[in-house]
Order: C-alpha cells, then sequence, then structure tokens
C-alpha cells in the first residue's frame, strides 16, 4: 500500500505520459511498495532513456525545480531533472548507464526489458521488475538496499 499523498502525483505524472511515446517507469522505493513490499516511500524516481527524460521535463515544465541535466558518479551517469507535484520531489532519471566492476561502462538500461505493469487506481502504471531494482542496487554498491529485495523476493518464492 501507497501512501495516499503519492496518488496525486503519480495521477499527474500518469496522465502526462499516456500514449506520449515515452517509454518510463517508476522506481526505487515507490516502484518496489507498487509491488507490494512494505518500506517507507520518500519520492517518486521515474526511469526512462536520455530522450524520454527530456520529453518529461518538457509535458511536465511546470513543476520543474531543477531541469534534466547530465549527472556522473563514480558508478553511475544519465540525465536527471528534478521536479515537484503537490509538494512531493520526484526524479527524473534518463539513459542510466552503470559502470561494472572492471570499470567499462555498460549500454544504457532498456526500460522495456525490465518493465512491469501494476493496476493503481484505475491507472497501469509501469514499475521496473523487482529483479532487475535487486541486481542494480547490487552493482551500485547500496547492498543494504539489495539485500532487503533479496529477502523479499526470496520469501515471495517460498524460498
Amino acid at each position: 500500500m501507497i501512501p495516499a499523498q503519492f496518488l496525486p502525483p503519480l495521477r499527474t505524472i500518469h496522465a502526462s505520459l499516456l500514449n506520449s511515446g515515452v517509454d518510463w517507469a517508476v522506481t526505487g522505493s515507490l516502484g518496489m511498495a507498487l509491488q507490494g513490499m512494505d518500506l517507507p516511500v520518500n519520492d517518486i524516481d521515474i526511469q526512462t532513456d536520455e530522450d524520454g527524460a527530456y520529453e518529461i521535463e518538457r509535458r511536465l515544465a511546470e513543476y520543474v525545480v531543477v531541469p534534466v541535466l547530465y549527472k556522473a558518479s563514480e558508478r553511475m551517469r544519465s540525465r536527471l531533472g528534478k521536479l515537484s507535484i503537490e509538494g512531493l520531489r520526484v526524479e527524473v532519471i534518463g539513459g542510466v548507464q552503470k559502470r561494472s566492476q572492471d570499470g567499462v561502462w555498460e549500454p544504457t538500461v532498456d526500460i522495456t526489458a525490465h518493465r512491469r505493469w501494476v493496476e493503481v487506481e484505475g491507472m497501469s502504471i509501469p514499475v521496473l521488475s523487482l529483479e532487475y531494482e535487486y541486481e542494480a542496487y547490487r552493482m551500485m554498491g547500496r547492498l543494504e538496499k539489495a539485500e532487503l529485495l533479496k529477502k523479499w523476493l526470496e520469501t515471495r518464492r517460498g524460498e
């Protein structure tokens, strides 16, 4: 169950991107909560490709707090923008690339290969699969979150 205050911003995002041609998915804690995990949700993270990040910024221009810009760290690089919809922080992450252990940048993430759909209040919301999220958190070195996902997935499978 997701906190009620996330529904209006999610509705705004859904309506703005419906039939837009943008491949997108909710990721992070909200994506996990939408798939049944019980954990705190603080913001909305939307993952897309590079072009999608700029299109989302255009479609939701009235909510932009920080425009979509290139951002890189030691382990990950992407386009990142920040919105505020009804007082909630929304991060738009586009064209994500992760650096493997051998230092090589992987190809950008294909959202459609890891996307699942969940029904919420009459909306069909794309989310990134929990299996993908587990691998992504593990690769980013966020091992505590990865372990939480792993345990939840094992419990769900009855392992």
